[in-house]
């Protein structure tokens, strides 16, 4: 249960808003998880692990000579934390850094680590720290980029008049023996919860059980379209419509989200435990 304090409505997305010039935790908006995952019939424990993986590329402050640092964040939030972290909150959060000084960029990221990891554990009696990486300018060059790996959906000449989720589109062949499939998509698209403005991302989605029929996948990815949800919630949500439905052995959904106000936003949600996926942007983003 949530109150109206943490409701989508009243945070800071959407509306106009005064760039805060100094450092300022209070920025961030947590939103709680668990509304949006009753809505597709999580009330417990979720039958998955994993995390959002969030990029940051406009992260700069002074350092104690006045002088303008520029870094890039990469931030890990295990989808285990209570809640997530409104984006137009965090970019507020992160441009209020701007024209503050640290000593060091450690200090930066140490600061931005415990006010993110209280952000997203708040009212959580087992609090946790997420992942945070600072990649400075002398390491820019190693930063990479990588696509998406699968067999591609897209290919498929397919005819398509739903834009809103529809999970009866989604069927699996359980008559025949399982199969281990990777497949991708370029074409979700979604809209922001508050605003409405458009969500674009590319997903993979790797299972092994009862081979899930291809043209009617695409056309459940494409009936996303219209929809209102944030990224984390939509990956959830193609997660549990293909768990139910098609009743995999494994699976994974993988979504990377091309980048709003300098940040990205990439949720993986797995049934079955594995190493996170590198952070490596691809070409849309």
């Amino acid at each position: 249960m949530h109150s109206s304090a943490d409701h989508p409505d009243q945070s800071p997305l959407g509306k106009p808003s005064a760039y805060a010039d100094h450092y300022d935790a209070t920025l961030l908006f947590p939103i709680p998880r668990a509304a949006k995952r009753a809505e597709i019939g999580i009330t417990g424990d979720a039958p998955f692990f994993g995390a959002d993986l969030w990029t940051a590329y406009e992260v700069s402050w002074l350092n104690a000579k006045g002088k303008p640092q520029v870094a890039l964040a990469h931030i890990t939030i295990p989808c285990e934390s209570p809640n997530i972290v409104e984006s137009k909150s965090f970019k507020l959060y992160l441009n209020s850094f701007n024209n503050s000084r640290f000593c060091s960029a450690e200090e930066v990221r140490d600061a931005i680590r415990a006010d993110v990891s209280e952000a997203v554990w708040r009212g959580s009696d087992c609090p946790r720290t997420i992942g945070l990486k600072l990649v400075q300018a002398d390491a820019f060059e190693t930063e990479q980029m990588g696509e998406l790996s699968g067999l591609l959906l897209d290919r498929l000449d397919i005819e398509c008049d739903r834009y809103t989720p529809d999970p009866t589109l989604l069927a699996a062949d359980h008559a025949q023996a399982p199969v281990s499939e990777e497949l991708v998509s370029h074409l979700l698209k979604s809209n922001c919860l508050v605003t409405g403005q458009p969500d674009w991302g590319s997903v993979q989605i790797s299972y092994s059980g009862p081979q899930i029929d291809q043209e009617g996948l695409l056309k459940y990815i494409v009936s996303f379209r219209n929809h209102n949800e944030f990224h984390e919630q939509c990956v959830e949500r193609i997660f549990m419509d293909i768990w139910t439905r098609c009743k995999p052995i494994k699976l994974s959904v993988y979504a990377r989200y091309t980048r709003r106000g300098g940040l990205d936003i990439n949720p993986l949600r797995t049934s079955h435990p594995q190493a996170l996926p590198r952070n490596l942007r691809n070409a849309r983003q």
